[in-house]
């Protein structure tokens, strides 16, 4: 016997809502400047990839009600870890920050994924998180 789960809120949003609504996420999590320059980037071959990742990734993903943004976080920054997705995971530390994870915190997911992602993926993820973590811990 199957059980239905109910759909969180946003079920039945148009593409524009959903646009509209992933754009708002999108921002509050990576930051108005970071948006701003992917968009103005945008071109006539990356628009649809564009409108893709702000309805469906921030729109529809990032903006289900099962798990918090600080949590969605460190998902992220595992998968980009284990993946090897290095400018990605940069952004993400940022965003990491920015949805409260401290960065003691952040260390602890690099710890973390050393033993399921590989030494050498952590180890490059503390080199690239070094410089932002060591910015956060001035200005805090």
């Amino acid at each position: 016997m199957s059980v239905s789960t109910p759909r969180p809120e946003g079920e039945g949003l148009t593409d524009g809502a959903r646009y509209d609504r992933g754009m708002v996420v999108r921002r509050e999590v990576l930051s108005d400047a970071h948006v701003d320059r992917a968009i103005a980037g945008t071109t006539p071959s990356t628009a649809d990839f564009q409108d893709l990742i702000t309805r469906y990734a921030w729109g529809e993903i990032w903006s289900r009600p099962g798990l918090a943004r600080r949590d969605r976080s460190i998902a992220v920054l595992s998968s980009m870890i284990a993946l090897g997705h290095e400018e990605e995971f940069e952004m993400h530390v940022h965003a990491a920050l920015r949805n409260g994870l401290t960065p003691d915190e952040i260390v602890e997911v690099i710890l973390q994924s050393a033993i399921y992602a590989g030494v050498p993926a952590a180890n490059i993820a503390f080199k690239l998180a070094k410089p932002i973590l060591d910015e956060a811990r001035r200005t805090d």
